[in-house]
This record gives C-alpha cells, sequence and structure tokens, in this order.
C-alpha cells in the first residue's frame, strides 16, 4: 500500500490499535478518532511523535465528524459498543454506538466524498446458523443479540450508500478475535478469573459450553488488509476466522495451560436457554473463510493456537504493568 492518509475510528481501542500499528508500518499516514470509552491513549503511546500519526479525542454522535475525515480518503469504522452482553442491561447503547454512530459517518463521508470504507461487523449477524461453516451468502441472518442485531443494521446503510452514493465498502464479519490489549470476551474473562484464583475457575454455561472459533488478531488485520488491497468498488462482505471451532471447556484448558496451570477445578453455571453463557449467546460459530482465502490470506494459528498466544500477550501485558 502506498502512502495515504487513513481514519481509523475506534482506533484507541483493542483491534483498532493493532490495525494502526500495521498501517503506519506501511507508510500511511493514519488519523485516529475515539472517545475513550472503551479504548485507551496507552495503547496507543507508541506512536505518539510518530510521522504521520495524530490522535483525535472526539465522538462519532459528536458534531465535529466532517473536520475528522478532513484530508482522509478512507475510513476503517471500528467504534463501537463492543461487548455482546452489555445489552442485557443497557439497549440504547448498541442503537446509538454500532447505528446511530454509523449512519452518521457514512453522512460525513457523503458530504465530504470520502470514498471508501472498512466496517468491522461481526459473526453475530447470521445468529444460530443451521449451515456450519457459514458463507458470507447465508440466509436468512436472525440474530440472537442486540449487538449483532446493530451490525447488520449497519451492514444494510452501508450497503444502501454503497449502492445510492457510490461508495466502495468492505464489510468484514469475524469470529471471535482474541489477543494482546483485549479487554472483553471469554479468553480475557478466564484468563482475569485465573489471576484472581488459580485452582478453580467460573464458566458461564454449561459443560462443554458453546463451539466457536478464535482468531488471532494478527491473523484478523491481515485478513482485513488482504480484503482492503483486493476490492475496487462496490459493496463487498467477508469472513474473518479460522478453519476450525473449539468448545468453551478447550478454551478453558488453553487458557490454563497457557498459564502453566494444572488440576484447576471448573465450576459451570449451568447457564441459560439450553446451556448458552448467556441470553443472545450464539452456541455453534464457525466461518466459511474460503472467500477470503481466495486472495491469498489464511489464518496462520488455529483456534487453539490463537487462543495460547492471547493468554501469554496477556500476562506479558499484565506483567508489564
Amino acid at each position: 500500500m502506498t502512502r495515504r492518509r487513513i481514519l481509523v475510528t475506534g482506533g484507541a481501542g483493542y483491534v483498532g490499535s493493532h490495525l494502526v500499528k500495521v498501517l503506519l508500518h506501511q507508510g500511511n499516514a493514519v488519523r485516529v478518532v475515539d472517545n475513550l470509552s472503551t479504548g485507551s491513549r496507552a495503547n496507543l503511546a507508541a506512536f505518539e511523535g510518530q510521522d504521520g500519526f495524530e490522535f483525535v479525542e472526539g465522538d462519532l454522535l459528536g458534531s465535529s465528524i466532517d473536520d475528522y475525515l478532513d484530508g482522509c480518503g478512507e475510513v476503517f469504522h471500528l467504534a463501537a459498543s463492543q461487548d455482546v452482553r452489555t445489552a442485557l442491561t443497557d439497549t440504547r447503547s448498541d442503537v446509538d454506538q454500532n447505528i446511530r454512530a454509523t449512519y452518521r459517518l457514512l453522512e460525513a463521508m457523503r458530504r465530504t466524498d470520502t470514498s471508501r470504507l472498512g466496517f468491522a461487523s461481526t459473526s453475530t449477524v447470521y445468529g444460530e446458523a443451521r449451515m456450519v461453516p457459514t458463507p458470507e451468502d447465508y440466509a436468512p441472518m436472525a440474530p440472537l443479540s442486540l449487538y449483532g442485531a446493530s451490525k447488520l443494521a449497519g451492514e444494510a446503510l452501508i450497503s444502501a450508500f454503497s449502492h445510492t452514493f457510490g461508495l466502495q465498502a468492505v464489510v468484514y464479519r469475524f469470529a471471535n478475535i482474541v489477543g494482546g490489549r483485549a479487554t472483553h470476551g471469554v479468553v480475557y474473562d478466564l484468563f482475569a478469573k485465573l489471576q484472581e484464583n488459580r485452582e478453580e475457575l467460573e464458566i458461564l454455561g454449561r459443560r462443554p459450553g458453546t463451539r466457536k472459533s478464535y482468531v488471532y488478531v494478527d491473523d484478523a488485520i491481515a485478513g482485513m488488509l488482504a480484503a482492503w488491497e483486493a476490492s475496487q468498488e462496490g459493496y463487498e462482505v467477508y469472513n474473518v476466522g479460522t478453519e476450525d471451532q473449539i468448545n468453551v471447556e478447550e478454551v478453558a484448558d488453553a487458557v490454563s495451560g497457557a498459564l502453566g496451570l494444572e488440576g484447576v477445578r471448573y465450576r459451570w453455571t449451568g447457564g441459560v436457554d439450553e446451556g448458552r453463557g448467556w441470553r443472545g449467546d450464539v452456541r455453534d460459530m464457525w466461518l466459511d473463510i474460503r472467500r477470503l482465502k481466495a486472495l491469498g490470506w489464511r489464518p496462520y494459528r488455529s483456534s487453539h493456537e490463537a487462543v495460547g498466544l492471547a493468554v501469554k500477550d496477556l500476562a506479558e501485558q499484565n506483567q508489564a504493568g
């Protein structure tokens, strides 16, 4: 990729900060906009003062969106309400942060003639798919969570803007992304619990738990950029995941093993709705990634390996304070 000026919304967050690192390494100028509600300036500390890097503390629900886009021809939109379980107690968060904010960004892009958008979506848009692995053209999509529904609404808005106003857009439907700087998710939760009690581990749900794919953050970023570089026009959707899936008990084994722990007792909560960890949790998720692989990309780590690397990253992060 030649040097371009790119806006990354949510760039101080977990995945966003990893993306910013790669974009800067490729020689691009990157402006990060983040309201720091879930992100952290610490995730961007290594880039402060670096040529081409700019940070703006701002909110897509605020009044300065056009200014954020000034000079940027491309946008990676990662700002969002990120934890699927948030809506269990706050139903407005997903609507505001994932739908309204996306609409306002699209309107600003239309006004400023900003032509390219990469959008971080999610595997949860498929709901409880009857076809596993699940391809991008699977239907009907019936999300179980407000998070999944809000991301699907975002996809629909982007599709409409693409077809109506000529926006070129790439949508990424991610499996569970794991790695350093994470602040939520099953791997983070199990890791945090084992820091408090290394003998007994509470696990949400019913044994052996849900089955899902876990993709290491570096593989996910590489997948994003492979699709970005290959896409030229229109509206395109790519699944980003791994070629396998593991259940929650296997995740717990991988987390315990990566920490060098043996004989940890697992205490299952029993879960809800036939053993799910929480209402809206998908029991079986595995994405068909052949479309993205056809571009030359592949995930270098399996789900089990991704979990192990993520725990190593989190442990190093913990030690560094």
